[in-house]
């Protein structure tokens, strides 16, 4: 809902939405996020079906975009294409804040919400910068699928075959891809 803030105590980011997919009818996700110094943002990945957009309101973000590194500061944006292999950090020594937008919105809150959520009940690995286990990226991104971001490596191919076998495990196991506690707007996705 626009207006709420979720944080993530692992990572060290903190997301405020400014337009989220029922706002906007599905056409953008938006979202000013804080990043401490030294902050575990993301791994490389790239978006399916969504570009990604991202306007620097202060500090330093360090970019890689198809292997290649840059610095960018408060005025700059960086726009990332459909399918192109990226990641981003506070590449500064002050708390970065940027304005992130991505098209079409899909279910890619409802990704943050889960993510950032089992963050902050204990359920995610600090040495894996925040990464949940397995069985939960495997629920996770079968039942999100497009809205996820999708991890550069292993290959997508293996991805899918391997989170394919392992999600009806996980769900077994009790994990879910969209939490009430974490979504309570999705309560009917629940599963």
């Amino acid at each position: 809902m626009p207006g709420e803030t979720i944080e993530n105590p692992v990572t060290g980011e903190r997301v405020t939405w400014i337009e989220t997919a029922h706002s906007t009818g599905g056409e953008l996700l938006a979202a000013d996020i804080f990043v401490r110094p030294a902050a575990a943002v993301g791994l490389e990945h790239r978006h399916a079906r969504q570009e990604e957009r991202f306007a620097v309101r202060s500090g330093t973000a360090g970019f890689e975009l198809a292997g290649e590194e840059r610095t960018v500061g408060q005025g700059d944006e960086v726009t990332i294409p459909i399918g192109v292999a990226h990641r981003w950090w506070n590449a500064g020594q002050d708390e970065l804040r940027v304005r992130m937008e991505l098209r079409p919105a899909l279910d890619t809150e409802t990704f943050f919400e889960t993510f950032f959520g089992l963050a902050r009940d204990g359920k995610t690995s600090a040495k894996a910068k925040g990464v949940p286990g397995l069985l939960q990226n495997a629920v996770l991104f079968r039942d999100l699928g497009d809205s996820c971001p999708q991890l550069v490596k292993p290959p997508p191919g293996v991805l899918r075959a391997v989170f394919g076998v392992l999600a009806p495990v996980g769900r077994l196991a009790g994990r879910r891809a969209v939490y009430p506690e974490y979504s309570p707007r999705h309560q009917s996705l629940a599963r």
